[in-house]
Parts: structure tokens; C-alpha cells; sequence
């Protein structure tokens, strides 16, 4: 088993999708041929995916690059929590976060 956590975020993000590792992968531009193949070995740790392949995983699972990176499952749910956010409420949030906001309840756009 890899010590990356790329491996296990990689299955839970495409089982969240309710893709088939199949279908990620051809998905991700990755060719038809060997896509099952290649998702199965980055799920079991044998292989990692270099960053541009990961990159383009990640935008097929509407998720961040980084939430592949991150140990800490706290952590990763808010990765995905972030990037689901406008970019006019992430630097709202971070404002308030660096205490530049002195209002806990600013309005986060609809």
C-alpha cells in the first residue's frame, strides 16, 4: 500500500461520482485501452499519476488538485467545500478567517 494519500481520495472521489474507473479515466483523456487499467493502479497505490494527469482527474471530478494531497479528512472535506465556492465568497471567508471580517455571518453569494 502507497503512504500517499492520492490513492484513497482518488476512489472516494470517483465512487462519490459514481463513475467507473473505466469512465474517469476516459473521461480524463486518457486512452480508452488502458484507462481501467491505469485508474485501478493509481486506486492501488502501484502508480501515481503525474500532476497533469491528476489535474485533469480532478476537473472531471469537480473537485481541487490538492483535496488528492491532504491526509486529514477534515481537511479534504473543506477542500471540496472551497472550491465549490464562488471565488467572490472564498476571499469573503478568508477575510473573515484572517479576521479582516468583522462580521461572523457576511453573506455568501446564491
Amino acid at each position: 500500500m502507497s503512504a500517499s494519500p492520492v490513492p484513497k481520495r482518488l476512489k472516494e472521489a470517483r465512487q462519490a461520482a459514481k463513475l467507473t474507473q473505466e469512465r474517469l479515466g476516459i473521461l480524463a483523456g486518457i486512452d480508452e485501452e488502458s484507462a481501467s487499467a491505469r485508474m485501478n493502479q493509481y486506486e492501488r497505490g502501484k502508480h501515481e499519476p503525474d500532476f497533469l494527469t491528476l489535474s485533469r482527474i480532478a476537473a472531471v471530478l469537480e473537485v481541487p488538485a490538492t483535496y488528492f494531497y491532504t491526509e486529514d479528512n477534515d481537511v479534504a472535506e473543506l477542500l471540496i467545500l472551497l472550491h465549490r465556492l464562488l471565488p467572490a465568497d472564498r476571499r469573503k471567508l478568508a477575510q473573515y478567517l484572517k479576521g479582516e471580517s468583522s462580521s461572523p455571518a457576511f453573506q455568501l453569494e446564491p
